[in-house]
């Protein structure tokens, strides 16, 4: 068993934090587009504020990224995986800021306003157009499934390197615990 230098704690603490808030969009949102009841206002009530919130923070956390390097994988991880976990990490902040993005500009498009709370409205960053509200509809909603897939794999491979390789790679993302 190799020991990985921990990530940075404010890199952890992002981390989790919108980890917890991605998956709650992903399903606000799933819970959102499947009902007609009072309850879909209330969700996308909180959909809005929260998906502008991970916006925000993931151009935090991908600035603090690019200036604090990442602890080295495994030595001994194959090529795939060390290309899939590359891969997906850049694929989740792509999403992470591209989801809020295409979520207001289809809003804009679609003529909705965009409310973060009490008096908080964004403006429109794309004209009125029910064509292209259509268009990035779609794109949210299969993005959010490829959101929601490699959310599975990333969640898939930490459990693997936790449980099964137990090569630290888990660990440095947790809370450092002394021996």
């Amino acid at each position: 068993m190799t020991t990985s230098p921990m990530f940075h704690p404010v890199a952890r603490v992002l981390h989790w934090l919108m980890a917890v808030m991605v998956l709650a969009m992903l399903f606000i949102g799933a819970g959102m587009v499947s009902t007609l009841s009072e309850k879909h206002t209330w969700l996308l009530a909180i959909h809005k504020p929260l998906g502008m919130t991970v916006f925000v923070l993931a151009l935090v956390r991908l600035a603090f990224r690019l200036t604090h390097r990442a602890p080295p994988l495994p030595a001994d991880l194959p090529l795939w995986q060390r290309f899939a976990a590359h891969a997906s990490h850049w694929l989740l902040y792509g999403l992470m800021i591209a989801m809020p993005l295409i979520g207001w500009g289809m809003l804009s498009a679609g003529g909705y306003p965009v409310s973060l709370g009490e008096g908080v409205r964004l403006p429109s960053i794309l004209p009125a157009d029910p064509v292209l509200f259509a268009w990035l509809r779609g794109a949210h909603r299969y993005l959010a499934w490829l959101f929601f897939l490699t959310f599975l794999a990333h969640m898939g491979a930490a459990l693997m390197h936790g449980l099964i390789r137990q090569d630290g790679v888990l660990r440095s993302m947790t809370i450092r615990r002394r021996r």
